[in-house]
């Protein structure tokens, strides 16, 4: 049964034929919309990161799918059809800014997507959603793209009846790195180190740690944004 729908699907990619204007097919064209719509929103909503998250966005992501798949049918190969579509679409003006060019990318193969659809390649459509599935997920785990191997920076007062705490650093951190040590007077004296955490959730237990520690007289910790270099 797999290999019957496979096929059916190859057949209907290989063919320059204006698909036929039946209810089955705009109905196959809605539901894939709908479902690689969902897909689609799903991945960016698990990679996503930072502080630029609107739940509209996702929810656009889908519809936007839907719409332009909708359209895409409605115009077939009828250029009379498109350039009056065209003419339509012109009266609305766009004024919302993406603050994040990774948000346009996901616009954009929303838009692919829908033209797929609503065109009737719908085997280059399920194939164009695991691909970006798997690539989206393989950069979000693995990193990439990151300058810095480091979470972030603590900084550490030791005082003169302290000592460097380095056995806690050990135990909370994969790696430290100094960057400076600055003498406050004759008896502090700051530290700064740069960071890679065993675990980024567990930050404060490194810092409530130092703060209890004899002789540190204040501990802080800044954390990087993963998608941005400070």
């Amino acid at each position: 049964m797999d290999n019957r729908i496979f096929d059916w699907l190859k057949g209907m990619e290989a063919t320059d034929l204006t698909p036929a204007y039946t209810l089955e097919n705009l109905a196959l064209t809605l539901l894939l919309g709908v479902f690689l719509g969902q897909v689609v929103a799903w991945v960016y909503m698990w990679t996503h990161s930072g502080v630029s998250y609107a739940r509209t966005f996702t929810q656009s992501l889908v519809l936007l799918t839907i719409v332009v798949s909708l359209v895409m049918f409605v115009i077939g190969n009828s250029i009379v059809t498109a350039f009056g579509l065209i003419g339509a679409l012109a009266i609305i003006r766009f004024r919302n800014v993406l603050k994040d060019t990774r948000d346009t990318v996901y616009v954009f193969f929303s838009l692919v997507l829908g033209m797929a659809l609503g065109s009737q390649r719908h085997l280059a459509a399920l194939v164009g959603t695991v691909a970006l599935l798997v690539v989206a997920l393989y950069l979000h785990f693995t990193g990439f793209g990151k300058l810095s191997s480091f979470d972030g920076h603590v900084s550490v007062r030791v005082a003169s009846d302290g000592k460097y705490p380095r056995d806690i650093l050990k135990r909370h951190c994969r790696r430290t790195r100094q960057i400076s040590a600055r003498h406050r007077n004759e008896d502090e004296v700051d530290y700064v180190l740069e960071v890679r955490l065993r675990d980024r959730n567990r930050g404060a237990d490194l810092v409530s740690e130092l703060q209890g520690a004899a002789g540190i007289a204040a501990a802080s910790l800044v954390l990087r944004d993963e998608l941005a270099e400070i």
